[in-house]
């Protein structure tokens, strides 16, 4: 009777190896979702597993945007300096990054100071309580000027409303349009009309239409948050409309066919079949309808005065002070990493809705 031979050093070294590479493969994807394409191979050469290959690749996935990124702010650093404008020389990566401090030490000043506020107005209504002068008693908000924070979340809180509006219209009459040749006939003089209209063209009639319909003073929603939204949500439609035409429209005509044969509903055929099949067009036009509402945002926050980055960027233009070059420069790079940010979010979610589509 042959007995079996213990598994050599080598077997076990391999079966390691292939178990921690697997575990590595698990998370490589959610790891390039999130712009990390370099932790996996840092990960397998620290598993063994060409070491030199792998450090190679990580290197030239990180090296090559930093040098990238590093012969930029060189640039910028150089050549600022040269350029002499009416507020002075233009402001190099120095300058930006003191800025960009200042205006977080402001934040938290303004935190302390907005503390502090309720605070005291915390301790006078109770003394007054205590007092039985119940009726003296007042709760104010606190009305200091809005922080640099505070701007940014008006602004990415500004974008996603219009920018979910926008889905909630082009995502519809994409899917309609891609299903029938009648409504895609109606729809595309609209869409070719209206798809390159300026929001600087749009901004007027949505500031004219939203003071005659939106009277209050006091509702939910400030004027000047509304207009902005609006304009995001005229502009940034588009793209999720035509892509989604598009993808409805190509699906297989086989899967037509057996939908037709199996007489499925109206809406099971528009879930089951229509937005799994068309889900990768759909959310290209999303992230490009996202972008665009990211760019039309910060014009029309400088128009219609909406307390986000376009109106602090206005506002810095018309101070006029020695730092203003700078801070302005700030925003551009906030508004950046933004909008890169917003758009990994939504790579983020295609991939996760793509999986959960086809487990």
């Amino acid at each position: 009777m042959a007995i079996a031979s213990e598994p050599t050093t080598d077997a076990l070294r391999e079966e390691r190896l292939n178990r921690r590479l697997t575990q590595i493969a698990k998370v490589e994807g959610t790891l390039n979702v999130l712009a990390l394409g370099f932790v996996p191979p840092l990960l397998r050469a620290a598993a063994g597993e060409t070491p030199a290959a792998n450090l190679k690749e990580a290197g030239r996935i990180v090296g090559i945007p930093l040098f990238s990124i590093i012969l930029f702010l060189l640039a910028w650093a150089w050549l600022a300096p040269q350029v002499q404008t009416s507020l002075g020389a233009i402001p190099g990566p120095v300058q930006v990054w003191e800025q960009a401090v200042e205006l977080d030490e402001a934040a938290e000043r303004n935190a302390e100071r907005r503390e502090a506020f309720y605070e005291r107005q915390e301790a006078r209504n109770a003394q007054l309580i205590e007092q039985g002068q119940e009726d003296r008693v007042r709760v104010r908000e606190y009305t200091g000027q809005p922080t640099y924070y505070g701007q940014i979340w008006t602004s990415i809180t500004t974008v996603m409303f219009g920018f979910l509006i926008a889905t909630a219209v082009a995502v519809p009459l994409g899917i309609a349009s891609g299903l029938s040749s009648a409504v895609n006939a109606g729809l595309n003089p609209i869409v070719q009309i209206f798809r390159p209209v300026s929001p600087l063209a749009w901004l007027p009639i949505v500031t004219m239409v939203v003071s005659a319909v939106y009277t209050t003073d006091d509702g939910m929603f400030s004027k000047s948050f509304l207009v902005s939204a609006i304009t995001v949500t005229l502009c940034s439609l588009w793209p999720t409309l035509i892509n989604t035409a598009l993808g409805v429209a190509s699906i297989d005509k086989d899967l037509v066919n057996v939908s037709k044969v199996l007489k499925l509903s109206a809406f099971t055929k528009v879930t089951k079949l229509v937005l799994p099949s068309a889900l990768p067009l759909i959310f290209t036009g999303l992230r490009l309808s996202l972008g665009v509402g990211w760019m039309v945002l910060i014009a029309a926050e400088m128009l219609a005065q909406n307390p986000g980055l376009g109106k602090f960027v206005w506002d810095e233009f018309q101070n006029g002070s020695s730092d203003s070059l700078a801070r302005i420069m700030v925003a551009v790079l906030t508004i950046g990493i933004i909008g890169f940010v917003l758009d990994r979010i939504m790579f983020a979610i295609q991939t996760l809705v793509s999986h959960n589509a086809r487990a």
